[in-house]
């Protein structure tokens, strides 16, 4: 259920929970029970929200063009990047055990 803030012209700013379906109507209040409107000072919390719910909420209002994390990747289990792939290497097997890099340095001797 939602939290909302309310003016009381008497005590001041109170919070209280309010169903969805009544957020634009008055609410009393808790110290001299005057009727109160609505104020917006803050965007309405919801209380009793799971964490994966939360966290896809917060996923879901990062801005597009915010920085990626660094550590170059997606993190664990992704699949494009986390190492669940082998990539191919450039390397050349040969049947008696040798290597060559014929893409790369030439020059270079293998280890």
């Amino acid at each position: 259920m939602p939290v909302y803030e309310y003016d009381c012209p008497q005590c001041g700013t109170f919070v209280a929970f309010a169903p969805m379906a009544a957020f634009a109507d008055p609410c009393d209040c808790p110290d001299c029970a005057t009727s109160a409107p609505r104020a917006l000072h803050t965007a309405p919390g919801i209380a009793q929200m799971s964490s994966t719910r939360r966290t896809a909420f917060a996923t879901n209002e990062r801005a597009a063009d915010s920085p990626k994390r660094s550590g170059g990747g997606h993190g664990p289990g992704c699949g494009c990047c986390s190492g669940s792939k082998k990539m191919p290497s450039g390397t050349l097997h040969r049947p008696d055990g040798s290597k060559s890099f014929p893409a790369k340095r030439p020059w270079m001797i293998s280890h």
